[in-house]
C-alpha cells in the first residue's frame, strides 16, 4: 500500500535543479515526472527537494503530475469535484479537507481490495471459469499427443503464460458476469 507520507527518513531523496531535471539521488540518476508517477504507483516513498534551497516541493511535483495526467486525456476529476476543491480554498472547513480526502481515499483503497478479493472468490466458484480452465488442459494434453514432446520442453515461461491467459479468461468471465447482473437489474 502506497505511503502517504512524503518524507520519512527511508523516503528516496529526489533533487530538483533549475533546469527543471529531477534527479534520483539513490540510483544517481535523472528521471522524469512519467519516471515519478510509476514510483508512485508502485507504492515507493519519495521525496523531492529543490536543489538550490533544500525546500520541500513534494506537493509541487505531485501536483504537476496530476496536471500532466490530466491534460494527457487520462481525466480522472470531474469538473464539479474540482470546482467544489477550489471554493475549499479560503473556506473556514479549509483545514478539514485533506485529512477528509486523506481518509476518503483510504476507505476507497480498503474497498478496492475488499471487492477485488471478492471477485477472485466468485471466480473460483465460478464453473465457467473451472470449465475454461479444463479446456486449457485438455488442449494442452492434446498438443501433447500431436506434437511429441511439445508437453515435455514446454517451460516456466509457456506455463506462466498459460496461467496468465486463464486469468485473462477468468477476468474476462467476470465482466460478463457484472454485465449479465447489470441487465438482469436493469430488467
Amino acid at each position: 500500500m502506497p505511503n502517504s507520507q512524503s518524507g520519512s527518513d527511508d523516503a528516496i531523496i529526489i533533487k530538483k535543479y533549475a533546469n527543471r531535471r529531477l534527479y534520483n539521488t539513490q540510483s544517481s540518476s535523472y528521471i522524469t515526472l512519467d519516471y515519478l508517477a510509476k514510483m508512485t504507483r508502485d507504492g515507493t516513498d519519495f521525496k523531492v527537494v529543490d536543489a538550490k534551497t533544500g525546500a520541500d516541493i513534494t506537493h509541487n511535483i505531485l501536483t504537476q503530475i496530476i496536471m500532466e495526467e490530466e491534460s494527457s486525456g487520462q481525466q480522472m476529476l470531474p469538473v464539479g469535484f474540482l470546482r467544489e476543491l477550489i471554493s475549499m480554498y479560503g473556506n473556514s472547513m479549509q483545514s478539514m479537507v485533506p485529512q477528509y480526502l486523506e481518509a476518503s481515499m483510504e476507505s476507497f483503497r480498503q474497498n478496492q481490495e475488499k471487492f477485488q478479493q471478492a471477485v477472485k472468490g466468485s471466480i473460483a466458484a465460478n464453473p465457467l471459469a473451472k470449465m475454461a480452465e479444463q479446456n486449457m488442459a485438455m488442449i494442452r494434453d492434446a498438443a501433447g499427443v500431436l506434437i511429441p514432446g511439445a508437453s515435455k520442453n514446454r517451460g516456466d515461461k509457456d506455463n506462466d503464460a498459460d496461467k496468465e491467459e486463464i486469468a485473462e479468461l477468468k477476468a474476462q468471465l467476470a465482466e460478463m458476469q457484472k454485465k449479465m447482473d447489470a441487465l438482469t437489474k436493469d430488467s
